[in-house]
C-alpha cells in the first residue's frame, strides 16, 4: 500500500512544522511549504493525494493557489486552514473548490478526523493510493515518467510526463490551456503556447499505438483526453 502523499502549506513556522510532524506520525507523506508560492511550485513538480492550505500567507494567498490548483486537477481533495470564521471567507473557499474549512485553533485530532472524512467521500472504496493512470491497454505512472505501451516501457522527458499527467487527472474534461501552461511552463504567453503544442503533437505520436486514446484540440478552451 502507497502512503497518502499531502502538501501542506502554512506560513507560521512552529505550526507548520508541528503540523507537519503530526500528519508523518499518522503515516502520512507530507511536504511543507511556507508560503503560496512555494506550494504551487510543490504541486506543479510533484504527485499529491491531499491539499492542506492555510488561506492567510504572503506572496500567494491559499485562495490564489487553490484557483491555480482547480485549473488543471478538478478532484484533489483540498482542505482549507483559516483563523477567520468570516462566512464570506468559507463561501469564497466552496466556490473556488474547497472540500472543507477547518478555523483556528483546532486539534490534532481535528484535523486527523477532516482528512479522514473527505478521503471517505472522495474514495469510499479506495483503500490504497494507487498512482498509475489506466490509459486503454497502455499505462502510465507520472512518478517515474514510465509510459508502457504496445509492450515497451518509454521514459518521458519532464514537460511530455506533466502534460500528460495533467490530461490523465482531467480525463473526459477540458484541460484548461492558459492554465496548463501557467502550470508546467509557469507562464502562458505566447511562445510557451508554441511549446506546449509541440509537446501536445509529441505525446499524440508516442500514444498513437492505442487507438483508444485521443487527445481533441478544444478551440479557445484547451484539450480533451478520451479514452474510447
Amino acid at each position: 500500500m502507497s502512503k497518502q502523499r499531502i502538501l501542506l502549506a502554512e506560513d507560521d513556522e512552529n505550526l507548520g512544522k508541528l503540523l507537519s510532524t503530526f500528519l508523518k506520525a499518522k503515516g502520512f507523506e507530507t511536504d511543507l511549504a511556507a508560503d503560496g508560492k512555494r506550494a504551487l511550485e510543490k504541486f506543479n513538480t510533484t504527485q499529491y493525494d491531499f491539499i492542506i492550505l492555510d488561506v492567510m500567507m504572503p506572496i500567494m494567498d491559499g485562495f490564489a493557489v487553490a484557483s491555480e490548483i482547480r485549473g488543471v486537477d478538478k478532484s484533489i481533495p483540498i482542505l482549507f486552514l483559516t483563523a477567520k470564521s468570516m462566512k464570506d471567507d468559507k463561501l469564497k473557499g466552496f466556490e473556488i473548490g474547497a472540500d472543507d474549512y477547518l478555523t483556528k485553533p483546532f486539534s490534532m485530532e481535528e484535523l486527523l478526523a477532516r482528512i479522514n472524512a473527505i478521503n471517505k467521500r472522495v474514495n469510499p472504496l479506495d483503500k490504497t493510493i494507487d498512482r498509475t493512470f489506466t490509459l486503454g491497454s497502455a499505462r502510465f505512472n507520472p512518478i517515474t515518467r514510465i509510459l508502457e505501451i504496445a509492450g515497451e516501457e518509454r521514459k518521458l522527458t519532464t514537460k511530455e510526463s506533466q502534460l500528460l499527467n495533467l490530461l490523465c487527472k482531467n480525463e473526459g474534461e477540458v484541460l484548461d490551456r492558459q492554465a496548463a501552461l501557467r502550470t508546467i511552463w509557469g507562464d502562458d504567453n505566447y511562445f510557451n503556447g508554441r511549446s506546449m503544442d509541440v509537446y501536445i503533437a509529441k505525446l499524440r505520436k508516442l500514444l498513437k499505438e492505442e487507438p483508444r486514446i485521443e487527445i481533441l484540440n478544444i478551440h479557445g478552451k484547451g484539450f480533451r483526453l478520451l479514452i474510447n
